[in-house]
């Protein structure tokens, strides 16, 4: 939940002129929407770009209301079967919004639940979800990107959790799936020094699927990506979705019992049928998503 504007030096030298979003990608804004340009650039692929270039996609209440509103039209829509959440060249999110919390108290933010809705992706998004990352992903940024399916970044990508350096901690998950991610050793010491780690090193440590050379590239890919998802069977991705989440909250044994419940349950469905007839008669399964 770190802000980049709170690192003073270096972000007065990002004027809201350098900030270029990858616009070849996404339509004008919806009527709905101040913090987000919508679009589907490719089938069965819904694109959402934070747009905050101002604030360097600062993560704000205001802002993540928009999102979530997104990701649960786009979760609801039939013609989508993936999403992918990318903001500019210089910056995914740079943090939150610390104006937004700086006079907080303990009692309103414990009363009000703050930043609970931040999480929601995680529970009410049942399609998958990819991080295009480029540029800075601190703090509430790097918790977004954590937040994801997968985590597509950049070479340019710079990750980190610096609460620290505002006498705070991480409180959007980063402490748990950092950890999870990279393990306890190299998470432990990030968060209690506040350094920031490269694009490579989150691929190297496996917090990121892939690390791509440029900026471009990383979003292709994630669309990509997104667009072979959505080419297979609805019912089987939300499965496989559902059962490699599992397998962060349960032990071996009862995941692998979980797997194959869920396993089971998928020969009572339509595409089951097809997808296997197809392959024995050496055809293109045509998906009904039943």
């Amino acid at each position: 939940m770190f802000s980049l504007r709170a690192l003073r030096p270096v972000a007065s030298k990002f004027q809201p002129s350098s900030i270029r979003i990858l616009r070849q990608y996404s339509t004008e804004a919806s009527p709905s929407y101040k913090y987000l340009l919508l679009s589907t650039p490719k089938p069965g692929v819904g694109l959402i770009t934070l747009n905050r270039p101002k604030a360097l996609n600062a993560l704000s209440t205001p802002l993540y209301l928009e999102l979530n509103d997104a990701l649960r039209k786009f979760n609801e829509d039939e013609d989508i079967g993936a999403m992918v959440i990318t903001g500019s060249e210089k910056a995914f999110a740079a943090g939150a919004d610390i104006k937004e919390m700086k006079d907080l108290t303990f009692s309103s933010a414990y009363s009000n639940d703050f930043i609970e809705l931040w999480s929601a992706l995680t529970t009410q998004v049942k399609k998958p979800i990819i991080a295009a990352v480029n540029g800075y992903a601190l703090g509430g940024g790097c918790e977004l990107a954590m937040m994801a399916d997968i985590l597509y970044c950049s070479s340019s990508a710079t990750f980190g959790q610096p609460e620290i350096k505002l006498g705070i901690i991480p409180g959007a998950g980063g402490s748990q799936r950092l950890t999870k991610a990279i393990g306890k050793a190299k998470a432990m010491e990030l968060i209690l020094t506040g350094k920031n780690f490269s694009g490579e090193e989150a691929e190297k440590w496996g917090l990121a699927a892939r690390c791509f050379p440029n900026a471009q590239e990383c979003v292709e890919g994630a669309l990509k990506t997104a667009e072979t998802i959505s080419s297979y069977s609805r019912v089987a991705v939300k499965a496989a979705k559902e059962v490699v989440n599992k397998s962060q909250e349960l032990g071996v044994r009862e995941g692998v019992e979980y797997e194959r419940r869920v396993f089971h349950s998928l020969f009572g469905s339509k595409d089951q049928k097809i997808g296997m007839t197809a392959f024995a008669e050496k055809k293109k399964p045509e998906w009904v998503h039943e």
